[in-house]
C-alpha cells in the first residue's frame, strides 16, 4: 500500500518524482505529494486526488531543486484530504512513510505533550514529530533511535534542511529499492517506478537503513554498522512497465498471457528436462495465500492431490496466522503473493516456520521479503504487472504450482514419466490456444454491453472449477464493483439459490468430464428460477453443454489439467469489458492497491 519515490543527482527533481508517482500508483492513488530541497530549503507540495492534480499543482507552483521525495497514498489514517496527504513536516524535516505505525495515538499523546502541534489525521505526523524531536544534528542517529519507538511496519524517506545534500531512507516490513546511477541515485517502493533511469538496484532489508547522496549509497543495520551491498541487474526493460498501445494495463496484460506462460515454462523446463522446484520430497504441501494468490493455492491444491498424490490444503493467510499449527514432518508451506510484500501472507509464513515446517515462496518478485524469508523460493517470472487487478501474474502462479506438482508426481513415483512428458508437451502448445482465445473477445464485449446494468451476477463450479469461480467472480468485483459471488457448484441450492431472480446470470465453469454433469444440473436450477445460464467450457463440452445453458462460452480443447489456464481469459475479459462499460477505472479500482502491506 502507498507509494514512495525518491531522487538525488544534477537533474531537477520534480519531473523525476512525478514520473515514478505514476509508475507507482497502482499502490494507492487518494492523494499524492512531494517534497524538494532548493539549497537548504525544503518546499512541499501535495494534494488529494491522482498524480494528476499533483501534476496541475506542480505545473501552477513548481518546485526547483535537484534533490526530493514524493508519496501517493492508500488512506489507512484519515480521509484523503490535502492536509492528510504526505509528506509530513516537523521543524526542519519532511517524511513520507508506507505502512501502519500502530503506536501513532501514545506517540501523538506524547509529543503533544512535549509541545508538538499535529495537524493531520494521520500515524505518519507522529513519525516526523518524533524525528524532529530525537535530532540533534545526526539523522542517522536519530533515525536509529527513532526505530526503538516506532510499533508496526513502515518504510520512511526523509529529508533535513540540516543536511541538504541526503536522502534517509528505512524499512521495516514495507518494500523499499535503491536504484544505483551515475552520479545520481533513486529510491523507490517498487522497481517499476525508477526503470527508466537504471536496471541497478539494492532491495533493503528490514530494520535498513540507507542515506543516498549523489556519489553513491550507504547502508547501515539498526546498530549503525555499515553493510557490504551490491546491486543487481533487473532484466526488465522499461518498455515493459508501459502500456504499449493498449486502453489499460489490465488489457495489456491479459494479452500479455501467453507470453508470460511460456516464459514460466522456458525458466522450469530445458532441454534437460523439468528442473525440482520444491526442497526434498515433501509428505504434505499447503498453500497460504490472499485474495487471488489464494484462488491459486486452491488450484495448486488439486494439482498436489491429483498428480504428486500428496495431501494438500490452501489458507486464507490472514486467519493461518491465528490457528493453531500442527505440523507435520514432511510438510511444505508455500507461500503464495505476487508482489512478496503483503503482509498478513509474510506473517502467516513467519509463524510456519516458528512451528518448525518447512518453507518455500512462490512470488513475481526477484528479491520480495517473501523470496528472502523462505527455505526457498520459486519465480512466476511474469514480468512487472502495474494493473492493480493480477492476470498474467495469477496464471503464471497456477502455471508454476502445476510444474511443481509434475515434478513432485515424478520423483515421488506417483506420476508415470509418459503422463508427465504429456502434460508438458501440452503445456508447451498452450500458449497458441491462448492467442486462439485472446484474438476473439467481440462475444465478450458485446454481452458486457448488454449487461453492464445487471444488479448480480453469480459463479459455479466443482473441484478445480470452483477455484476458477472464485477467482471470475473477484476479478469482476475487483475492476467493475458488480455484486456477485462464486459458489461450490452443488453448495448454491443450499440457501443461496433464494437470491436467483428473473434474468440474473449464472455462470457455470466447466474444465472436468466426471463432473459435467452433475455442474450443468446446477445450472439448469437456476435456470428453472429465472436465471440467464452461461456455460464456460472446452469445445468437446460444447453440444452437451448447449442442452441446458442458455449460452456456451468455448475455448479450445486441451489436457484436462491445463483447462483452468485456457478457462480464466475468457473470465478475466468478462471483467475488464464490464468494467470498461460501466465506466470504471480499470486499472485504479476504487478503495484498492496492488501490494497489500498493512493487516
Amino acid at each position: 500500500m502507498c507509494g514512495i519515490v525518491g531522487y538525488i543527482g544534477a537533474r531537477q527533481a520534480q519531473d523525476i518524482l512525478l514520473n515514478g508517482l505514476e509508475r507507482l500508483e497502482y499502490r494507492g492513488y487518494d492523494s499524492a505529494g512531494i517534497a524538494v530541497m532548493d539549497g537548504a530549503k525544503l518546499g512541499v507540495r501535495k494534494c488529494a486526488g491522482r498524480i494528476a492534480e499533483l501534476r496541475r499543482l506542480t505545473e501552477n507552483s513548481p518546485l526547483s531543486g535537484c534533490i526530493g521525495i514524493g508519496h501517493t497514498r492508500w488512506a489507512t489514517h484519515g480521509e484523503p484530504t490535502d492536509v492528510n496527504a504526505h509528506p509530513h513536516t516537523a521543524g526542519r524535516i519532511a517524511v513520507v512513510h508506507n505502512g501502519i505505525i500502530e503506536n501513532h495515538a501514545a506517540l501523538r499523546r506524547h509529543l503533544t505533550e512535549m509541545g508538538c502541534r499535529f495537524v493531520s489525521q494521520t500515524d505518519t505526523e507522529a513519525a516526523a514529530h518524533l524525528l524532529n524531536a530525537l535530532y540533534r544534528g545526526d539523522m542517522l542517529l536519530a533515525i536509529r533511535q527513532a526505530m526503538g519507538q516506532l510499533e508496526g511496519s513502515y518504510a520512511l524517506a526523509v529529508l533535513c534542511e540540516n543536511e541538504p545534500d541526503v536522502i534517509y531512507c528505512v524499512r521495516l516490513g514495507s518494500p523499499l529499492v535503491v536504484g544505483v546511477g551515475e552520479g545520481e541515485m533513486f529510491l523507490a517502493s517498487d522497481i517499476p517506478a525508477i526503470l527508466p533511469y537504471t536496471r541497478d538496484v539494492i532491495i533493503l532489508e528490514d530494520r535498513e537503513i540507507a542515506v543516498l547522496r549523489r556519489s553513491g549509497v550507504r547502508v547501515y543495520d539498526a546498530q549503525g554498522k555499515p553493510r557490504e551491498v551490491k546491486p543487481y541487474s533487473v532484466d526488465w526493460d522499461a518498455a515493459a512497465a508501459e502500456k504499449g498501445g493498449y486502453a489499460h494495463f489490465m488489457l495489456k496484460e491479459i494479452n500479455e498471457q501467453p507470453r508470460a506462460v511460456q516464459g514460466t515454462l522456458s525458466a522450469y523446463c530445458g532441454s534437460e528436462g523439468l528442473h525440482s522446484l520444491l526442497d526434498g520430497v515433501p509428505e504434505r504441501v499447503d498453500f497460504i495465500a490472499c485474495g487471488t494468490a489464494y484462488h491459486a493455492g486452491m488450484a495448486g491444491r488439486h494439482y498436489f492431490r491429483e498428480l504428486a498424490g500428496v495431501e494438500s490444503e490452501a489458507h486464507i493467510a490472514s486467519e493461518y496466522r491465528y490457528s493453531r499449527l500442527f505440523p507435520h514432518p514432511g510438510e511444505t508451506v508455500v507461500a503464495i503473493s505476487q508482489s512478496g510484500e503483503t503482509a498478513d501472507t509474510l506473517a502467516a509464513l513467519r509463524s510456519a516456520a516458528e512451528a518448525g515446517v518447512r518453507t518455500a515462496a512462490l512470488t513475481n518478485t526477484v528479491g520480495s521479503t517473501l523470496s528472502r524469508l523462505a527455505r526457498a523460493a520459486m519465480l512466476t517470472y511474469a514480468g512487472p504487472e502495474i494493473a492493480v487487478a493480477s492476470t498474467k501474474a495469477y496464471i503464471t502462479q497456477v502455471e508454476t504450482l502445476l510444474l511443481a506438482a509434475i515434478d513432485l508426481g515424478l520423483r515421488n513415483g506417483n506420476l508415470a514419466a509418459e503422463r508427465a512428458e504429456g502434460l508438458l508437451s501440452a503445456l508447451r502448445a498452450l500458449p497458441e490456444k491462448m492467442e486462439t482465445v485472446l484474438q476473439n473477445p467481440q462475444f465478450i464485449q458485446q454481452y458486457c454491453g448488454r449487461h453492464m446494468n445487471t444488479r448480480l451476477m453469480f459463479f459455479i463450479g466443482r473441484g478445480i472449477d470452483y477455484a476458477m469461480a472464485m477467482e471470475a467472480s473477484l476479478k469482476l468485483k475487483e475492476v467493475s464493483y458488480l455484486a456477485c459471488e462464486a459458489y461450490a457448484a452443488g453448495e448454491l441450492k443450499h440457501g443461496s439459490i433464494a437470491l436467483i431472480d428473473e434474468g440474473i446470470p449464472v455462470f457455470a465453469i466447466c474444465t472436468k468430464e466426471s463432473l459435467l454433469d452433475k455442474t450443468l444440473s446446477n445450472l439448469r436450477e437456476t435456470k428453472a428460477r429465472g436465471a440467464e445460464t452461461v456455460c464456460v467450457c472446452p469445445e468437446r463440452f460444447a453440444v452437451r453443454a448447449g442442452q441446458d445453458a442458455d449460452i456456451v462460452w468455448t475455448v479450445p480443447d486441451a489436457d484436462e489439467m491445463l483447462l483452468p489456464l485456457l478457462i480464466m481469459l475468457p473470465m478475466q475479459l468478462l471483467a475488464y469489458y464490464m468494467a470498461a462499460a460501466k465506466g470504471r477505472d480499470v486499472d485504479k479500482p476504487r478503495n484498492l492497491a496492488k501490494s497489500v502491506t498493512v493487516e
